[in-house]
């Protein structure tokens, strides 16, 4: 058995351990608040710029460059990660994804990524894939559309110059505080999807006609690029609320577990203090008796 003072000392290092983790727990559900009322109230402009979209698509004969699926000579898949760590399997959970796609469609390693967030560029550097780029982008915790807008436009860019043939963004999705999805999305070229408003047309038998200033194609080459910069950063906003989602559960699991430690410490050291004294009363009954 370990003495007083050992099991003394573990009990404070455990204390202050809890301490920090408890600290941290109170930090990230805070800025979680602020994370989740971000994507919540963004997710509505994207679901309405994306029925914007359909609508002219489905009223016109319209092309674009990011509509139409081209031969895939290069892909680039993002990495969705943070910068931080302590946030329980967010972004192992992330990597495992990544790496079991990758196997499965691209078992000869032809593709390159962007990594977006420290750990990201690190799990990169780890298991040496191509990167395109050379420095990680981090992730503050205010996330702001300008921080990214740059990044989105390379991308765009790289795209319409058929330097990357498609575009496919791992990451992880919001559902509750308690639950966070790994998801991924084809970016680029932009996948047909009809929205609930259009359905809900069709099956009401009414048809909206729309009139559009100066004409549909001015309009989609203006929406489209909007669209994709927007995703991204739809995207970006709902993995900062995952992150600070998983990092509040860790450390609420991390002090409920150091609390526990701190109570089997702590009989430990009853056991031993007690286990002393029974030892002292001994010797000083066995002095008292040999002295009589």
């Amino acid at each position: 058995m370990a003495s007083m003072r050992e099991i003394k000392s573990r009990i404070t290092a455990t204390k202050k351990t809890s301490q920090i983790t408890k600290a941290m727990h109170m930090v990230s559900a805070s800025k979680l608040k602020k994370a989740e009322r971000a994507i919540k109230g963004f997710r509505p402009l994207m679901a309405q710029l994306r029925t914007m979209i359909d609508n002219i698509l489905e009223t016109d004969d319209l092309s674009h460059p990011m509509l139409e699926a081209r031969e895939i000579r290069q892909t680039v898949f993002i990495l969705v990660s943070s910068d931080r760590g302590l946030a329980g399997p967010y972004n192992s959970s992330v990597f495992r994804a990544f790496n079991a796609y990758i196997q499965e469609h691209h078992p000869e390693g032809d593709f390159v990524v962007a990594a977006i967030g420290y750990k990201a560029f690190s799990f990169c550097r780890r298991n040496k894939f191509e990167t395109l780029n050379e420095e990680p982008i981090h992730v503050r915790d205010d996330v702001l559309f300008i921080d990214f807008k740059s990044v989105t436009e390379s991308f765009i860019s790289d795209y319409l110059k058929d330097r990357i043939d498609k575009i496919i963004v791992f990451y992880n999705h919001f559902v509750n505080t308690m639950i966070q999805q790994v998801e991924h999305l084809q970016l680029l070229p932009i996948e047909e999807v009809v929205q609930e408003e259009i359905k809900k047309e069709e099956a009401d038998g009414v048809k909206l006609i729309y009139n559009y200033e100066p004409n549909p194609q001015a309009i989609i080459d203006h929406l489209l690029p909007m669209y994709i910069e927007n995703t991204l950063y739809g995207i970006i906003l709902d993995a900062k609320a995952s992150e600070h989602a998983a990092r509040m559960t860790a450390m609420k699991s991390a002090t409920d577990n150091a609390e526990d430690i701190i109570k089997a410490l702590q009989l430990h050291y009853n056991r031993a203090r007690q286990a002393a004294i029974t030892i002292e009363l001994t010797d000083i009954i066995g002095g008292a008796n040999a002295v009589s």
